[in-house]
């Protein structure tokens, strides 16, 4: 006797062939965020879609540490470092990058639309860095974005944004320094990441 397995019974999150997501406004995530219906998750706004984040690892706290003491000493009043931090983005992303180099101001009424560096620590999202965030990224006119990549050891540069993609890309590993485009005086050796 052949027995029907309904496909909805067989997988816990049925698809919907002919429905459409509908998605958020960065309007109504921040209301949501405001009312607590994100407490206790890590969460970021991607192409109008809240999309839960991995858990920080050791490794990704200490590199995040690393960079942020780093670049606030180097970069004193020039600038503001962001640490997790919403940032504005194209095509209502709120995205929340690991460390973010914005224009000095006050940030108390809106989160920064326009960034001069922002840096993701990919220790398990590396794949996700490399395809949505820097897409994301480029079509936001963020000029420069680092992927600090904890398995490799290396820093990947993106520079020059031109649509949904950047058109230098560079990676750096041991022994290599990375300069930060918008102030040539600051400068990342790689190694000092990692060790």
């Amino acid at each position: 006797m052949l027995r029907y397995a309904s496909p909805i019974m067989q997988s816990p999150e049925p698809e919907i062939f002919h429905a459409k997501p509908r998605r958020l406004t960065r309007a109504e995530y921040d209301k949501m965020a405001e009312l607590g219906f994100f407490r206790g998750e890590r969460v970021e706004l991607i192409h109008g879609i809240a999309v839960r984040m991995p858990p920080i690892g050791s490794p990704h706290a200490e590199i995040v540490d690393r960079l942020t003491a780093s670049l606030v000493r180097a970069l004193g009043d020039r600038a503001r470092v962001r640490i997790q931090s919403p940032f504005l983005a194209a095509d209502d992303s709120e995205p929340e990058p690991d460390v973010a180099i914005v224009p000095a101001g006050n940030y108390a009424r809106a989160h920064p639309d326009r960034a001069l560096l922002l840096i993701e620590v990919a220790e398990t999202s590396l794949k996700y860095d490399r395809e949505t965030k820097t897409a994301l990224y480029a079509a936001s006119a963020v000029p420069e974005f680092w992927i600090v990549d904890v398995a490799g050891n290396a820093i990947e540069v993106y520079s020059e944004p031109v649509g949904d993609r950047y058109a230098r890309v560079s990676r750096l590993g041991a022994g290599e320094r990375v300069q930060v485009a918008a102030f040539p005086d600051v400068v990342v050796v790689v190694s000092d990441l990692f060790d």
